[in-house]
């Protein structure tokens, strides 16, 4: 077992997980392999044809990565253990949200604005199409063109924002990405949403926070309203243009807004979360041209995050 590799325990929390094959026959090539193979690429950045050989041919582990990406996999893989954590009472729901801009490599840029294709005409043995059991096409609906594939201008040149939503242990429970010049504010109706720990018995996913905690960004008195309509508490300071209008209008300018200063402070796990995100090279910098593959990428190294905490 080489460095950064799946455990044996964090295997057997995984394994009954993944999927058993599709209807077309055949098997898979070893899903610790090839995960491992996926993992030390995310890991390290490196391209996919200097995967060392220990991990099988490079093509399938690219195209293993390429379906689980595409068909929600890795997401089903998140949710899952997601859901285990939940059921031990080991989620604290006292959740953050913030967003972080990631740096796009020149290689991610050229993708097609229209590619309904599915698998290529090369697709042979070692692309094992159909086996997700999900969708066997190339990739799914929508995106193309720079901010179909949530690609921007920013001060920080061609990025990506990943908007994330951390539990109160620094793990990530929600993940949006947009082109890197979009605001934050209006994301986060979109993050939280995105939000569904499944029950391991009866019962509807949880999709609402105890607690929501976020910075200046995000409040805006529509994100505001929205949070009060779901019933959620939220600790968000005010801006000081937002206090001077409020107190220009007098009576009608309304209450302030509750701040709990010390509870506040808890909102440095979300950027702890963004930290251990970075941590894995692919993340820190996009070098995929599809949108979907990146999340992917970004999916698997927050799955890795809550097996390893």
């Amino acid at each position: 077992m080489g460095r950064g590799d799946l455990t044996n325990a964090e295997w057997e929390r995984l394994e009954s997980f993944l999927p058993r094959g599709g209807t077309r026959g055949g098997r898979w090539s070893d899903h610790r392999r090839v995960i491992n193979g996926v993992l030390y690429r995310v890991r390290t950045g490196v391209q996919w044809r200097d995967l060392p050989e220990r991990f099988g041919p490079w093509e399938t582990v690219y195209k293993r990565h390429h379906r689980w990406s595409a068909d929600g996999t890795w997401t089903r893989l998140l949710s899952r253990i997601q859901a285990a954590e939940d059921a031990a009472g080991r989620i604290d729901w006292d959740v953050s949200v913030d967003s972080t801009a990631v740096r796009a490599h020149q290689h991610a840029a050229g993708a097609r604005k229209a590619d309904s294709r599915g698998p290529s005409k090369g697709d042979g043995p070692g692309d094992e199409p159909g086996r997700s059991g999900a969708t066997e096409t190339g990739r799914p609906a929508g995106g193309g063109g720079p901010l179909g594939e949530c690609l921007g201008r920013s001060r920080g040149g061609f990025t990506t924002k990943i908007h994330l939503a951390a539990d109160g242990r620094c793990r990530p429970l929600a993940l949006v990405l947009t082109p890197g010049h979009y605001g934050d504010g209006p994301q986060l109706q979109h993050v939280l949403e995105k939000i569904r720990v499944p029950r391991t018995g009866a019962g509807r996913p949880r999709t609402r926070p105890g607690h929501v905690l976020a910075d200046k960004a995000y409040t805006s008195r529509h994100n505001r309203c929205y949070l009060r309509r779901r019933g959620i508490r939220h600790t968000i300071p005010e801006r000081l243009d937002q206090k001077r209008h409020r107190k220009n209008r007098g009576p009608q300018g309304g209450r302030p807004s509750g701040f709990d200063r010390e509870r506040y402070k808890k909102r440095n796990t979300v950027e702890r979360a963004i930290n251990r995100l970075k941590g894995f090279r692919a993340v820190a910098t996009r070098y995929e041209k599809r949108a979907y593959i990146y999340l992917g990428t970004v999916t698997l190294a927050a799955l890795i995050i809550w097996l390893r905490t």
